[in-house]
């Protein structure tokens, strides 16, 4: 056996097949619906148009959104990630039990990272993404390395920028918000569930480019609904014409015909409105009119009440909601109400022991019912005291306000994953947290913000400095889950979160220095980077093998080298910097029993240093050896 036969060797290129997984999914669903439309594995677009037949527009002008960028987005979201995620154990909180993830770094990137490990996974996605005021609202993605552009974002790089404005006198206001919002939410759809849906938070500035370019993006069909959200509680008398009191909420679903919202609880004064004056032993119960506004041609009969009064008919204009026969069959069971001199006009008796034990979401939401932005404003400062006024955040989301998206969106039970991409001071993973203390639910939380520095460093009142937008999102978490369970002592849910930051993959990528090649000739003989950890590489194989970044991973010393097991025995990675040939045997054998032991469902996956191995002989043994016992997908890095 060659040594190249023996582990297929994973270079820098593999990395990047996170993304590119998207265009082989989609072109492997068209292919197994049109079979006849690919001609030596590619598409042959004149037949496809042949097979869809009139459902093919071919004029050239077309209903739709087009802007400038517009194609060169869609392909932004194709564009495979150079990236990685690092896993940063010392800025966590309960890093070994957490299920929970922080993670720093441009949205765009990690979408495309997550994308393998979290496809179809996500219940609940809710972002507030800029609202594109003309300030500082925009990731700028000028379309090269996508990597480089983050790390000049984040001033980890020379010439370094910070986010920048988009005013109107740009020319291209709404241009760029859509080529930012465009990839990010194509990559958003893949990760939700069949089941799942995405909240997003937007003003009046965008509203209907949003709408526009979520149809294109999730289909028009899976419109839910445009939630209008009061999120002032007084009037600005400063404004110029109107005082603007809310936002709207956009929601739309994977798949509407899959996706079934919870109902929210009845609150105390719904359940006022019942009573029981005639003690009616089937409890309380309130009188809904029995006429109706609409035409019925079986409700226009008299009727006579128990005091003797003949009824003629209901008001003028309108109509019985039900027939006579039925009529007559509710007054039989005592389910009409006369009044308590039995002779008013009739009504059906609603009783609340028959109602829905919640009530259907609506779609306007008062301040009273989710907060408002002074709300959101105060609950972030008790938490992040800042010792001067100039606050980072102006108008954060108040933490009732998501509470009422996971009530409608998420169900306690059910390990749900809720992701925000544009986390910011953190709101949806404080509110996750907080449900889930007070429903005792084990809703699982994905933040994502951009560790761009602050234009100066925040100082909190008991001393803490915050110096970039991730550094405040991390803070408040923190504090968030010891106020939560300091107010709930009895709750025992997760309050932690594991934090990743992005950077460059770990497998050195080719990059020749044509002015000196022998030296990167050189430096390309060792595979991997020298400044990475073995859990730096460890995590970039589980993004590789489409693992959860929260999977459990045991550790076991096998022939003297430290063997990690991911998932149960999913994978099995021996990382070690040096195998000879006399370790080769026990190393082997000690993996072989330990996988026996594990006994994974599926196959499983060996991954080693390719330059740990004395020479090509060690490497072939190995091999041959996990080989003989069942292991035969061996690779090295």
């Amino acid at each position: 056996m060659k040594p190249e036969d023996a582990m297929k060797k994973l270079t820098a290129a593999d990395t990047e097949t996170h993304s590119a997984d998207i265009v082989a999914d989609n072109i492997e669903q068209l292919k197994a619906l049109f079979p006849e439309a690919f001609t030596e594995g590619k598409v042959d677009f004149e037949v496809l148009k042949q097979l869809l037949g009139g459902a093919v527009d071919e004029r050239e002008e077309k209903y739709g959104l087009n802007w400038h960028g517009k194609r060169r987005a869609r392909e932004l979201a194709l564009t495979p990630s150079t990236g990685t995620l690092r896993p940063c154990p010392e800025d966590s909180v309960d890093w070994d039990t957490t299920q929970n993830l922080m993670i720093e770094g441009d949205n765009l990137e990690v979408l495309k990272l997550l994308q393998k490990s979290y496809a179809g996974k996500v219940k609940l996605i809710y972002i507030d993404p800029p609202y594109n005021t003309g300030k500082d609202f925009v990731y700028p993605d000028n379309f090269q390395d996508n990597i480089k552009n983050y790390l000049e974002l984040t001033g980890q790089v020379e010439g370094g920028r910070k986010i920048s404005s988009n005013t109107e006198a740009s020319g291209r206001f709404h241009t760029d918000w859509l080529n930012m919002m465009y990839p990010r939410l194509k990559l958003a759809k893949n990760i939700l569930s069949a089941d799942g849906v995405i909240f997003i938070s937007v003003d009046d500035n965008e509203v209907q480019n949003l709408r526009a370019l979520a149809d294109e993006v999730f289909g028009p069909e899976n419109f839910v609904a445009t939630v209008v959200w009061q999120k002032v509680y007084s009037p600005k008398n400063s404004a110029r014409h109107f005082s603007e009191d809310h936002d709207y909420i956009v929601v739309f679903a994977r798949e509407a015909a899959l996706w079934v919202p919870e109902q929210l609880a009845r609150t105390p004064e719904m359940e006022a409105r019942y009573d029981n004056p005639d003690e009616d032993p089937r409890g309380s119960w309130k009188a809904g009119d029995m006429s109706a506004r609409n035409y019925y041609g079986a409700g226009t009969y008299s009727v006579t009440s128990p005091s003797g009064r003949v009824i003629a008919g209901p008001p003028p204009g309108r109509y019985w909601a039900i027939a006579k026969e039925k009529f007559d069959q509710l007054n039989l069971d005592g389910r009409i109400w006369w009044g308590a001199n039995g002779g008013n006009t009739p009504a059906v008796k609603r009783f609340l022991s028959e109602v829905k034990a919640g009530k259907v979401p609506q779609t306007l939401w008062t301040y009273k019912d989710a907060g408002h932005n002074q709300e959101g404003k105060k609950e972030l400062m008790e938490l992040l005291p800042f010792a001067d006024s100039d606050d980072v955040f102006e108008t954060p989301k108040p933490t009732r306000l998501v509470k009422r998206i996971l009530e409608i969106a998420t169900h306690p039970e059910s390990n749900d994953i809720v992701m925000d991409f544009f986390a910011g001071s953190g709101t949806t993973a404080h509110a996750v947290i907080a449900q889930n203390a007070g429903d005792g639910g084990r809703r699982r939380t994905i933040s994502v913000q951009l560790n761009a520095p602050l234009a100066k460093t925040a100082v909190l009142t008991d001393g803490a400095e915050l110096r970039t937008l991730s550094d405040i999102t991390k803070e408040r978490l923190r504090r968030a889950g010891k106020k939560i369970k300091d107010e709930n002592p009895m709750f025992a849910g997760d309050r932690g979160f594991r934090v990743f930051k992005l950077d460059s993959s770990n497998i050195r990528a080719w990059e020749p220095d044509r002015d000196d090649l022998p030296q990167t000739l050189e430096e390309s003989v060792q595979h991997l980077k020298a400044d990475r950890t073995e859990a730096d590489i460890l995590y970039e194989l589980l993004l590789k093998l489409g693992l959860d970044l929260c999977v459990p991973i045991e550790q076991k010393t096998l022939a003297g080298k430290t063997v990690h097991s991911i998932g149960g025995g999913v994978l099995l990675a021996c990382l070690a910097e040096k195998i000879s040939r006399e370790e080769v045997e026990p190393l082997a054998q000690g993996i072989v029993a330990w996988h026996k032991t594990l006994a994974p469902a599926g196959d499983t996956t060996s991954v080693f240093r390719d330059s740990a191995f004395a020479d090509d002989v060690a490497k072939t043994n190995l091999a041959a050896i996990l080989n003989q016992h069942g292991l035969a997908n061996v690779r090295s890095l």
